[in-house]
Formats: C-alpha cells, structure tokens, sequence
C-alpha cells in the first residue's frame, strides 16, 4: 500500500510547481512576545532566563515525543523510559523523583497539567497540537506559584487567520509505530477553531512494551464582542501502556529488550480514560483596565496491574484562575501590575487488589481481594501579585510576590471501624518573593538579573509513614535562586547568542526513602545546592534567496551538589546530585531551500549520570545523532502534501534513556536502575492539507 501512495506522491511532485524564495527564519528578541505570563512582554525585557519552542522547532522531530525537542534546551533534561515513562529536570531539581516528574508545574492553555500534590504529566499531550513552548527555569514565575524547578507553559495550536482546512497525517516506523491523524479548523475575524484526533500505537523495542493511544483535541476561540473573547479548550485521552519497567547493568549490555522477569510475567500495563476541559473569557474595560479568567476540571479513571498489586484508581479534579491587569504610564514610561488567583481542589481515591499472576502462570494478572482503600483531598490556593516598570527608556524592573496555602487529608475507606483517620494537614504559609532588572544594552542586546525564591511541597505519599499516618514533621522544600545573563542578536539577526549563570541554594531537603516495592517514606535531610552555566548560539550561516544553512549548539556546564545530608547515620554531604548529567551538549544544522526540503540534524552528548546518593555507581554518558528530512509541495494550489523520513540514534549507541535513582536490589537481585533506549530506529510518513 505505501509503495502505491509513494509512487502516486511522486507524480504530483513532478507536476507541482514549488520553487519560490525561502522563507526567512531570523531570531529577533524585539519580534518574539511572550504568552505565559498575565503580563505580556517580549522575550527581550524579561529578566529571566526563557526558552521558547516554536512549531518550528517542534517539526524538527519526528511528532511522536517531546524528548530530543526538550533536550536541545539548556538546563532541561528530560529522560524518556518508554512512552508513558518519562522524567523532567528543570536545573537539577527533581532529578531524584523516583517515576515521574515533579517540583516543576506545568500548564496547557493555563490549565495545569500538574496534580494536586505536585506531579507533572505531559506525555499525554498530543505533539501535533501543540503550537508553542515556554519553559521558565527556576523560580521565576511569581503568578504560576512560584515552582521550584519552574513552570512549562504549552499553548495549543490555532489556525490561520481566513483560513479553513482539512489535514490527514500518517506516519510509520520501527517497532510497530503507526500513528494517524485527522485535524481540520476554520477561523474568521470572530472565530477560531481547531479540532484534532490522533491515533498512536507501538509494538515497543521491548518485550511487555506495547503502548496504544487515541486522544482528540478541540480549541476555540469566539469573539463575543469588541471588548470580549471567549475561549474553550477539551482534551480526551484513551490509554493502555503496557510496562516493561527497569533492568540491571547486566541486562541492559547483554539483553536490553528484555523486560523486568516480574513484571513480564504479571504481563504488568497501565490504562486510563482521561477528560480535561477549560473555558476562559477575557475582558478589556478599557485601555488601562483588562481581565482574564478561567475555570477548569480535570477527570481521570485508571487501572494499573503490578507484580505487587493490582491499582485502581480515580482522580477528580476543579479549578480557578483570575487576573487583573492595570496598564499605565508613570513618567512617560510604561507600568503595569497584574494581580489574581489560582485554586485547585481535587479529589483522588485508590484501591489495592492482591495480584494472583502467579497462581496461573502465562495469563497475567489476576484480580483478587481487596486489602486497602484510601480517599485523599488535595487543595493550594496561589495568590499573587506581580508589577513591571521601566524605570528608564533602558532599565526595566520586574517584580513580584506569591503566596501558597496547600492542605491534604486523607480518610480510610477500607476500615470501616477507623472513622477519621488523619484531619486535614498543612504545610502552612509559604511567600514567594522576586526582583529581576533587565538592561537593554543596545537594540537587540540585552543583560538581566534576578533573585527569587520558590518552593515545592511533599506529595502525599511523601508524607505518609510506614503506619499509613501523614509525618506532620515535614517542611516544604524551599529555593532561592540567582541569575545573571544576556541575550542578543547580531549581524542583523543572523546570529543569536545567550548566556546565563546561576545558583540555586536549596533547604529542607526532600527525599524518598525507599522501604519496599512501591513504597516510600518522605524525610527532611539537609541541603542541596544547583549552579551551572547555560548557552546557546545559533548561526544563519547561509541566509540566502533561495538556501539557508543554520548551525546551532547549545549546552549546560552543572555543578549540583549535596551541601548537608545525612540519611540512616550515612554523610553524602558533598556528593554530586543524583539522577541528572554533570555536563550536556546538543550540536545541530538545519537546511532550508526554496523549493520546499529541509534537513535537520541534532547530535546529544549527555554526560555520566550518578545512580545512588553514594556516588559508587554512575550511568555511562552516551551520545545520539538524530536526522529528519522533509520535502513539502502544493498541488494544484489547493493540497498541500509533505512527506518526511528520519533516523534516530542513528550510531546505533546502546544507553539508558532513564534511570530509576537509588534503585534497590532485594534479596540477592541487582538494582535496577536502567530503562533502556531505543537502537536505531526509522521512521517515516506524509500528510495532505485541503484548503477549503
């Protein structure tokens, strides 16, 4: 079937005509405004270190995962176990979560992606629908709470203006990978829409890895009048990832495709039906007086099959987030100041069944009895207030402050003679501070610098002992972070340069202390502390009519220590950080022509990675070269088709794309530590867009 599709592509190309001028691709600060914050900026006055993904940049990669986009960002690591396994570091902070990300929020449209008690999924968003990225590293986001690690903005894609369209999407690769899409929208001076529904499947590298997905998008934007829009966003999500989880240092040399024994055997998986809708408004009063509010809820029903039990859960969840935006002028100079909320209540209820997989070997998991039921309620409250003034017609002042509330509590529902088992518990009050100047050297050029302090709060199971009672002992984790930087352009916008230096000194350092399969004990023990350096340069080589050649590197340098730790009477005070590389590369070049081809290479050096808080055991470095090539064409100025082929890991380099930190070996096993990446993969696929 795909020779005949090819086959028939290729006769419209050779009777399309594509040749044209190239379309300019310059990176210029004044051009790119930011849409994360209630404040609008441009990327050139933040005084902040941001990075910002364009579709661009998105398209760069092969549409499946958003790992090798997010690694070409300095300060950003994030480690991709299999599809639905994934961990994002932002600077070093939550390199020791054990499964998933957190101490990093994350928001779709301003609806959060992160739970109630701090865990980050964005895995299940589809990549196609995504039209921008903003990452803000560190604690810099006064009005999203103040995060930690920082916050990772994704917006959704919107269509053109005028412009009503119809797109099929396919593409295909190694392991079984088969994804299809349909999207269309329409838009008009009132109104905008964007549907999407993708269908994704894989047979996976590894055994007990099949992963299926179907997921459907819809945006929209609707003026209501001259002063007001209206704006919806839902997604759906189908889920059944099947689990091969982590090996040992042996297996991943020898038999990297192999799956843990048990977890093949219990045939373990995760499946789930998840709903996320928004609607917000935002209203202008008047040139100096605007609005933006709104409401969102999120649903979640799951099932989840281990070698240890059987998990059923369900999550509910509701929130609210309102600003208001007062825009003057003091002294000639622009001011504005935004102050708002944002609530979130959210309700989360498991059960635990025993597995019997092992009474009838070969038929995976079985359900038996239940043994535990716990009903968690999870609320924060974020109140904040942030102000920008440009104290001359160069020098530009931010400034901000955030205050959190967050409450859990928890009810067995499983003991029917326990009644209460734990009242409603808070970490109390936490404020979050910040100042930042940014200094426009010249036009384009520009150095900042800024001091803020953030937090993160344990999650739940953090804070449980081993007897089921919430540890009302333990503090939030808290952050002061400094940075000092420069952005610019130079050579009329053909080369762009960025530096940035940091330090952050965190206290009450959290850690997951390990006691059993699945089980953790939260504890306060010292201090940690997160510096490095972060640059970027990229170069249009060849700017031409009808070619450009962009070569491109970026990097971090990290120096992320244990300044006091002390863990069952062992010392690791000034051991390097767990669970994240010292050192990380990414080296690239991108082609354009005019007649609609382009080649985009990215070659990742990703440094040795420290396994256990001891330091006696490191995950060797590696390297990835990943290639895309696409050749895009209209035909009969109605169709617009592109085809486009890839190859990742190109060297072939056998790696582990994650790491499970600490992991602990019972009984006589090795610790396993390793998830797997992929050998080389290939990838290929083509879409057509009717423009109605």
């Amino acid at each position: 079937m795909f020779k005949i599709i090819f086959v028939n592509l290729a006769f419209f190309i050779s009777i399309s005509s594509v040749y044209g001028q190239v379309k300019k691709d310059t990176i210029a600060l004044e051009a790119i405004t930011l849409k994360g914050s209630p404040i609008k900026q441009q990327l050139q006055n933040a005084a902040s270190s941001i990075a910002v993904i364009t579709t661009a940049d998105i398209n760069k990669s092969d549409g499946i995962v958003l790992t090798p986009i997010f690694n070409k960002i300095p300060g950003v690591t994030m480690q991709q176990g299999a599809l639905n396994t994934n961990r994002i570091t932002i600077r070093g902070i939550g390199a020791r979560s054990q499964y998933g990300t957190n101490k990093i929020k994350a928001y779709f449209d301003g609806i959060p992606l992160t739970s109630g008690e701090g865990e980050t999924t964005i895995e299940d968003i589809e990549v196609a629908s995504i039209e921008k990225i903003e990452i803000i590293k560190g604690p810099n986001a006064t009005s999203f709470g103040s995060g930690l690690g920082g916050v990772i903005h994704l917006f959704s894609k919107e269509t053109a203006l005028s412009e009503s369209f119809g797109k099929a999407t396919t593409t295909f690769g190694s392991f079984g990978l088969l994804q299809q899409r349909l999207s269309a929208g329409f838009s008009d001076t009132k109104t905008n829409l964007y549907a999407s529904y993708n269908d994704l499947e894989s047979d996976g590298f590894r055994t007990n890895s099949a992963y299926k997905r179907k997921s459907f998008t819809l945006h929209g934007k609707q003026k209501i009048n001259v002063n007001g829009n209206l704006s919806f966003l839902g997604t759906f999500t189908r889920l059944k990832a099947f689990i091969p989880s982590s090996i040992n240092e042996t297996d991943l040399n020898n038999n990297p495709e192999k799956a843990a024994s048990t977890w093949q055997a219990a045939q373990g998986f995760e499946s789930y039906d998840k709903v996320m809708i928004g609607l917000g408004y935002d209203h202008r009063f008047s040139d100096k007086w605007s609005l933006q509010t709104s409401v969102f809820s999120n649903f979640k029903e799951a099932y989840e099959p281990r070698p240890f039990d059987i998990l059923e859960d369900n999550t509910s969840t509701i929130g609210f987030r309102s600003n208001v935006n007062y825009a003057t002028q003091l002294f000639s100079l622009p001011f504005e100041l935004s102050f708002g909320t944002e609530l979130l209540k959210e309700n989360y209820e498991f059960s635990l069944f025993k597995n019997l997989y092992q009474s009838q070997p070969g038929k995976g998991s079985i359900k038996g009895e239940e043994f535990s039921a716990i009903e968690q309620d999870r609320k924060y409250s974020n109140y904040f207030l942030q102000m920008e003034i440009w104290l001359t017609e160069k020098l530009h002042l931010e400034t901000g402050l955030a205050f959190n509330k967050t409450k859990y509590s928890l009810r067995d529902t499983f003991d029917i003679n326990i009644e209460v088992k734990n009242a409603p518990f808070t970490f109390g009050n936490v404020w979050s501070p910040r100042v930042g100047l940014s200094y426009k050297v010249s036009n384009g050029k520009n150095i900042f610098t800024s001091i803020s302090k953030g937090f993160s709060v344990p999650a739940v199971s953090e804070t449980l002992t081993p007897e089921g009672q919430i540890n009302t002992d333990l503090k939030p984790e808290v952050g002061v972070n400094y940075e000092i930087g420069f952005k610019g352009n130079w050579l009329q916008n053909k080369l762009y340069t960025e530096l940035t230096f940091y330090s952050t000194q965190i206290t009450n350092l959290l850690v997951a202390r390990r006691t059993a399969n699945d089980q953790y004990v939260g504890i306060n023990a010292g201090s940690s502390s997160h510096s490095g350096m972060e640059f970027s340069l990229n170069y249009k080589f060849l700017n031409g009519k009808y070619f450009q050649i962009t070569p491109y590197i970026c990097g971090a340098v990290n120096n992320f220590k244990f300044k006091e730790f002390k863990d069952n009477d062992v010392d690791y005070s000034g051991n390097q950080l767990t669970g994240v590389p010292e050192n990380q590369f990414n080296f690239g070049l991108d082609v354009n022509t005019s007649n609609g081809f382009s080649l985009n290479t990215s070659y990742l050096i990703m440094d040795k990675i420290p396994l256990n808080d001891s330091n006696t055991k490191y995950g060797k470095g590696y390297s990835l070269l990943n290639i895309k090539t696409t050749y895009a064409f209209t035909i009969l100025k109605i169709l617009k088709t592109e085809i486009n082929a890839g190859v990742n890991n190109v060297l072939n380099a056998k790696y582990a794309a994650n790491i499970l930190p600490n992991a602990v070996g019972f009984g006589t096993a090795l610790p396993r530590y390793f998830y797997p990446g992929n050998p080389v993969n290939y990838y290929g696929g083509f879409s057509i867009t009717y423009l109605f």
